[in-house]
């Protein structure tokens, strides 16, 4: 159960078309990341599937019945807010209760479900306790225990760990992924941070004004991006771009090329420039690099242990295996 198909879907406000005709479908099981830059329509387009906004055109199917009318209450998604959405006055266990209480479910059923999924969660301990006395990342585990009980067809994410800091983020993006292995339960993800999408996801969606650029494996993604858009938001850092002569000299519009495939050369190489800003992080250094003609900066990474300081001349060579051309509208060149 969990097999969810977009038929032309679209959503119009007022005179504006913010999801144009759209087809899309998600396979029962599956971890399906949507991403793009702010706006793009990732959220709106989650909502449509929730019936928290309803469709201006198109079908939505859940396991094939056709549920474009249906209201979120009967369509058997449950959603998970970045804002946890938690009563403070009560406790754990009747926060992730809540859902049960309002379908009406007996107390044994309901304190069965609870104690699984605070199992499940490591929230056991933290059961007559409240929101209050939690961090923010067992809130949020409260929150996602509150959709597990109610046994959905699918898990709706939308950015859920936007108000996380950077270590919490991490450690619940492994919790969530370690959580959809267990359970198996088709899963959409909403999120502007492609680290995310990258690292979390089946298969990627990615939007921008609304109309899906590629949708594939992260990996398909990245070694494939369709045109220069996918190409530059997938990826960190971002991917070179380059235009003028050294494009041309590789039959194209515009040339990509990422930073991990651009080699430093002791002798020759094929562009030469000025290192700029060194960024040490350990295990990588990333060097970003001017004057070489090609490009304002292009950065490169490098191994953590190599020595360059601002203003070292340096050569470098791209690798030819790993360049991806573009045409004029931005295009993959095949």
């Amino acid at each position: 159960m969990g097999h969810i198909t977009l038929e032309q879907i679209t959503k119009q406000f007022d005179d504006t078309m913010v999801i144009p005709p759209l087809d899309l479908t998600i396979e029962d099981g599956e971890f399906v990341v949507f991403v793009g830059p702010s706006g793009c329509g990732k959220s709106t387009l989650l909502r449509l599937i929730a019936g928290l906004e309803d469709v201006s055109g198109g079908m939505i199917r859940i396991d094939g019945e056709d549920v474009t009318a249906v209201p979120p209450a009967r369509r058997g998604l449950a959603m998970v807010f970045q804002s946890y959405a938690l009563y403070p006055h009560m406790s754990v266990r009747r926060n992730i209760a809540f859902p049960l209480r309002m379908a009406g479910l007996d107390a044994a059923e309901q304190n069965r479900r609870v104690e699984d999924a605070a199992r499940v969660l490591n929230l056991t301990d933290y059961l007559d306790r409240r929101p209050g006395q939690l961090s923010g990342g067992q809130r949020q585990r409260v929150a996602i225990g509150r959709a597990i009980v109610r046994e959905p067809a699918a898990f709706l994410f939308d950015e859920p760990l936007s108000n996380l800091d950077a270590a919490l983020r991490v450690g619940m993006r492994l919790e969530i992924s370690e959580l959809h292995k267990r359970l198996k339960t088709t899963s959409i993800y909403v999120t502007h941070d492609q680290v995310e999408a990258m690292t979390m996801a089946d298969k990627i969606v990615v939007l921008q004004g609304g109309r899906i650029e590629q949708v594939g494996s992260p990996i398909e993604l990245y070694r494939h991006p369709r045109n220069r858009f996918v190409a530059g938001f997938i990826g960190s850092p971002r991917m070179n771009f380059i235009e003028g002569p050294a494009a041309a000299a590789h039959d194209a519009h515009a040339i990509g090329v990422r930073p991990e495939h651009v080699r430093i050369s002791e002798d020759g190489g094929e562009w030469s420039g000025t290192v700029g800003v060194s960024e040490h992080l350990g295990s990588d250094t990333f060097l970003h690099v001017h004057g070489t003609g090609v490009a304002d900066t292009l950065t490169v990474r490098a191994s953590g242990e190599v020595a360059y300081d601002h203003g070292d001349p340096i050569r470098l060579t791209p690798r030819a295996d790993r360049i991806h051309r573009f045409d004029a509208e931005g295009e993959r060149i095949q």
